[in-house]
């Protein structure tokens, strides 16, 4: 795999960000070329996690690249850092790829006829599935949005809406409890514990929305 440079400092990004909204066209076109290619390490930092999907590494830092390309045309420097944002963007470019290659790969080979059976009806390698298999990429997206479930959980509620989502799901390896039995546990009424949680649950909610 090549080389890639290394990232932007805070300063150069800033600046880089500002030539592409602010300058002329072709300190835009320059700017834009400069953003993209000091992100390529991430790209490629990204397109590792998807190696076990049996795609090649070329293609998933190609498509990788289109995410990448999208985060620096619709970057908000309002909102942090572009690293941050690409990686969204490059994980949903990635993920709609998967997705994409993993339906077509469903028409043509599960529906595709096999061979026959006794009476000459036609036999498709659906019909002969026995178990489910593993859906790797529905298994990094769902690994994916329990991760930021668990940094919202840590980022935009109180210690005491923590807890009580924590005892109530049984999060963070805890056992399940009722609302009267976190009510009791921290010494609050059932209803309060009804209120707190639904205020809670709403957080979360506006926050994933948010991402």
């Amino acid at each position: 795999m090549k080389t890639f440079q290394q990232p932007l400092t805070a300063g150069e990004e800033a600046y880089y960000i500002r030539l592409l909204r602010e300058g002329t066209v072709e300190e835009a076109i320059q700017a834009k070329e400069i953003l993209v290619e000091r992100n390529l390490r991430l790209v490629a930092h990204i397109a590792k996690k998807y190696q076990n999907v049996e795609e090649d590494m070329e293609d998933l830092i190609s498509i990788g690249c289109i995410g990448l390309i999208k985060a620096v045309n619709s970057f908000d420097s309002g909102k942090g850092r572009l690293a941050t944002y690409a990686c969204r963007c490059i994980d949903n470019e990635l993920l709609m790829m998967l997705r994409s290659r993993k339906k077509l790969s469903r028409e043509v080979s599960l529906y595709e006829p096999i061979g026959q059976d006794k009476e000459g009806n036609a036999i498709h390698l659906l019909d002969v599935i026995e178990e489910k298999q593993k859906d790797i990429v529905e298994d990094m997206e769902l690994g994916r949005n329990i991760r930021r479930l668990f940094s919202a959980l840590d980022h935009c509620l109180s210690d005491r809406e923590y807890r009580i989502l924590v005892m109530r799901y049984g999060l963070r390896g805890q056992k399940e409890h009722t609302q009267q039995e976190v009510g009791d546990i921290l010494g609050i009424s059932r209803s309060y514990v009804s209120r707190m949680e639904k205020r809670a649950l709403h957080k979360l909610a506006s926050k994933l929305r948010e991402d």
